[in-house]
């Protein structure tokens, strides 16, 4: 840490984990672990954002599994030239949509390599059961094309038959190759791929989306902590999203499941307290026939709004999520508009890295007079408003995922269940204590993640094995107990 410290830059430090990881795997993840809330955001976002923007640069030597175009009809050959056998979690992208970043092709590698890190740093799965793959079907960048330095193939994103062919082809061998109970996590697709995919192969499968719902689990993991701040419950809310794509319908969809299951109210009738915004303004029924499949739930009837304050004004929503990937778009005046009709407004700002977040912790809490419960994508520091220090949660995925994967694994799952994902977010809620809530926070600090990933696996399992879609049997009778027997820890014998 002492070494790590001495660079000033944060992708050095991400190069030298990275170098790291390769040359001492028991250290880095003893590092990692040790100071998860220093290091995460070096693994992770925002740094690991910028490392994929300059992969090409900085590439030292390959990580993962990289299977191209070149490669069709052999896929199942390239997958058994991984050296580890026994494979428990695959993180899987198509580098089309990487972070708030755009097609980044092959150089998005640096997503599975470090979601897979944090499965095991956060989640315990072994280092040698996890694999990242990257499926390299070219890029639209222009900029990547003309990259010496680019790594993938140097031609225009495979699209239609020829991608649909190649995915399908990676699916069925992992299958054989792995067996049925691994999980394969989809990561950073775009929104015309990322919904097909996941509907397509939850039949077939173990999938998991976590744009769509790692994102989705996560928020409403912070909605219900919030509740203990501002009163009622989520039937009683209104809320308005800047952005619809994986993650605002994602999240919309588990806010509405989560609601009617509450309120035993059908979800049709809950899905008209949530209004989503796109490029276009606020969705509404008279565009019904011109949106994507995924946008139709959420057109209600309403006249058309262009813009987004005039939206916040007219729908009066008391929690304004944003999921756009355009920065800087929750000005003074949403803010203030927020702030007006509500005592406490919920401001979500979700969109990574750092430079897209919708708006920063200390603008959420200056313009709204300290009165705003505010948490973020990527990580903002403490923030001093009239002598009161706000500090604000971290809505990241790595409270979810890596507990979810290991309650997957821990219990044989042989599908997913969006249950499963109500599971993992009140069992995150559940987590927040009284002493995180004196502070603002409606999120619990990373430095216990370990702890909270085990309860997250011990729900997540304990569904699956309601659910009756657990293959491990006998049913543990302590599952946090078993969770925690279950994880890895890099630990190091004492000599003296």
């Amino acid at each position: 840490m002492h070494t790590l410290r001495q660079y000033q830059v944060p992708l050095q430090r991400y190069m030298a984990l990275m170098d790291l990881q390769e040359r001492n795997e028991r250290l880095f993840y003893k590092l990692l672990i040790d100071n998860v809330e220093e290091l995460l955001p070096v693994v992770y976002t925002p740094t690991v954002g910028e490392a994929c923007q300059k992969y090409g640069s900085i590439f030292s030597r390959p990580q993962g599994l990289y299977i191209s175009l070149k490669e069709k009809g052999k896929v199942l050959e390239v997958l058994r030239n991984w050296p580890e056998r026994k494979i428990q979690v695959i993180v899987v992208t198509d580098g089309e949509r990487i972070l708030g970043l755009g097609d980044l092709g092959c150089q998005g590698m640096g997503i599975p390599v470090g979601k897979l890190s944090l499965y095991t740093a956060l989640g315990g799965i072994r280092p040698s059961a996890c694999l990242p793959v990257t499926i390299d079907v070219g890029t639209n960048n222009k900029k990547l094309l003309n990259d010496e330095f680019y790594i993938g193939l140097k031609r225009r994103r495979a699209a239609g038959q020829e991608y649909s062919e190649l995915l399908e082809e990676f699916m069925s061998a992992v299958k054989q190759n792995y067996g049925e109970k691994v999980l394969i996590q989809f990561e950073d697709f775009a929104n015309h791929n990322a919904f097909v995919l996941l509907e397509k192969y939850s039949k077939s499968h173990i999938v998991f989306n976590d744009d769509i719902q790692g994102t989705a689990s996560v928020v409403l993991a912070g909605l219900v902590a919030s509740l203990k701040l501002v009163g009622g419950t989520l039937g009683d809310h209104k809320f308005l999203f800047l952005g619809a794509g994986e993650a605002g319908t994602g999240i919309a969809k588990l806010i509405a499941l989560e609601m009617s299951k509450q309120t035993k109210i059908p979800i049709e009738e809950c899905r008209k307290k949530i209004w989503l915004v796109d490029s276009k303004g606020l969705i509404v029924s008279s565009r019904r026939e011109s949106l994507q499949q995924f946008k139709k739930p959420w057109a209600h009837e309403h006249e058309p709004i262009k813009e987004l304050i005039d939206a916040v004004k007219i729908i009066k929503p008391t929690v304004l999520i944003g999921s756009s990937g355009v920065g800087q778009t929750f000005t003074q005046e949403v803010v203030e508009a927020m702030t007006s009709f509500n005592e406490k407004p919920i401001i979500l700002a979700l969109s990574n890295p750092t430079s897209q977040s919708e708006c920063t912790a200390e603008q959420a809490y200056t313009w709204s007079k300290g009165r705003a419960i505010f948490a973020s994508g990527s990580p903002f520091g403490p923030v001093e408003y009239k002598g009161k220090t706000h500090i604000s949660g971290q809505a990241n995925n790595a409270y979810i995922f890596p507990g979810f994967g290991l309650g997957l694994v821990i219990s044989g799952a042989i599908r997913v269940h969006e249950d499963m994902l109500l599971a993992a977010s009140e069992a995150l809620a559940s987590q927040v204590t009284q002493e995180n809530y004196d502070k603002g926070l409606i999120y619990p600090p990373f430095t216990n993640i370990r702890k909270i990933s085990a309860h997250i696996a011990a729900k997540v399992a304990a569904k699956v094995y309601e659910l009756g879609l657990a293959s491990h049997l006998p049913r543990p009778s302590n599952l946090v107990e078993f969770a925690e027997s279950c994880m890895y820890s890099p630990r190091y014998r004492s000599y003296r």
